[in-house]
């Protein structure tokens, strides 16, 4: 059961604040896949179970969610999962390959494979993700914000048409553009999927959802915009009166005359745009970012002059959640990510 006081009580953390662009007293501060392989103790739980098996098992997911955000602590956690997770409910067959990532066995070719829509079929088998939500809030500080989140339609439509990764998206382009009428009855069975799918994590306790559109940067603009951004569009509409929104994608940046219409509280900014640019574009919305993770590879001199330059560039303005442009990579010493995260909370610290 939800404690109406500690949701009340999350409301002013500074994560929540950010969201809302209300001022701080410090730049709050998470990562994304702050919990990951460049963690010992993660790396202990996933040499007893797969990524899939780990994915669903609500014990080991409040574990390794809970562990990471304590150890390093941010100011918010976020659920440990994986987007595409909802195709499987859809009638799609998901695999973890080693070394090759997520692989779609029966990907989607023709009418014949348009999933059929089914809410009760959604929150049946999603059901150990709402579990891993509930067993997570019970074992989080109460008053950490906890993120859940969902990938956008574009994003899990491409993995289902690709089969898995694709460096060209030549099959998810041939189909958006040859066969226009089925893609958009596909993107609108994956948009609403992915609303029960959040609705259900936000019944279960989320506090915020962000939406990832990873892949939307192989797009034109106007293919964003007449093939895409409406059902996104339709996505946080449903969500936003509900709990905040965090819409982030790579390589987006010029779409952000589009963007700035979708609803969303905050926009995640990659690596390479400015946060300076992304406001001009923007207007005033809160950002997320947005310092490049391979800076953590470096020494503390470098992740140093990478922070400074990001809260220059935030000097003053309300609605910066600090974040990378990406996840956390692997190889990272967990040693730099802690110096990263205590670094932040004391440059930003108004004094």
């Amino acid at each position: 059961m939800l404690n109406n006081k500690e949701i009340a009580g999350r409301q002013e953390s500074l994560f929540l604040r950010a969201c809302r662009r209300q001022p701080n007293h410090r730049t709050p501060v998470w990562l994304m896949r702050q919990a990951g392989r460049y963690m010992k103790e993660y790396r202990d739980v996933r040499e007893k179970v797969s990524f899939l098996d780990l994915c669903k098992n609500p014990d080991l997911v409040a574990e390794v969610t809970c562990f990471a955000a304590h150890k390093l602590k941010v100011d918010a956690a976020i659920l440990f999962s994986d987007i595409l997770l909802i195709v499987e409910p859809l009638g799609f067959q998901l695999v973890f390959a080693k070394d090759h990532g997520p692989v779609i066995q029966n990907p989607f070719r023709s009418d014949k494979d348009l999933p059929v829509f089914d809410p009760g079929k959604i929150s049946v088998h999603m059901e150990f993700v709402f579990n891993a939500v509930r067993a997570t809030r019970a074992a989080l500080d109460p008053s950490l914000p906890l993120i859940g989140f969902a990938g956008a339609p574009f994003t899990v439509c491409s993995y289902l048409v690709e089969g898995g990764k694709s460096r060209d998206f030549a099959k998810t382009k041939n189909l958006m553009d040859g066969s226009p009428e089925l893609w958009r009855n596909l993107m609108d069975k994956v948009s609403s999927a992915t609303i029960e799918y959040i609705r259900g994590q936000v019944d279960a306790g989320v506090d915020v959802i962000q939406l990832f559109d990873t892949w939307a940067g192989c797009l034109t603009p106007a293919q964003y915009e007449g093939e895409v951004f409406p059902f996104v569009r339709k996505i946080i509409s449903e969500i936003r009166c509900q709990v905040p929104v965090i819409l982030f994608g790579l390589g987006c940046a010029p779409f952000f005359p589009i963007i700035k219409g979708s609803g969303a509280q905050v926009i995640g900014v990659d690596t390479n745009t400015s946060l300076t640019e992304a406001w001009k574009a923007l207007g005033p919305i809160s950002l997320q970012g947005n310092l490049d993770p391979k800076i953590l590879l470096e020494d503390k001199t470098a992740i140093q002059a990478g922070v400074q330059k990001i809260i220059q560039e935030t000097k003053n303005k309300n609605g910066h959640i600090f974040n990378l442009g990406h996840g956390v990579l692997p190889q990272t010493p967990v040693e730099n990510v802690l110096f990263l995260v205590d670094l932040v909370r004391k440059l930003t610290e108004k004094i």
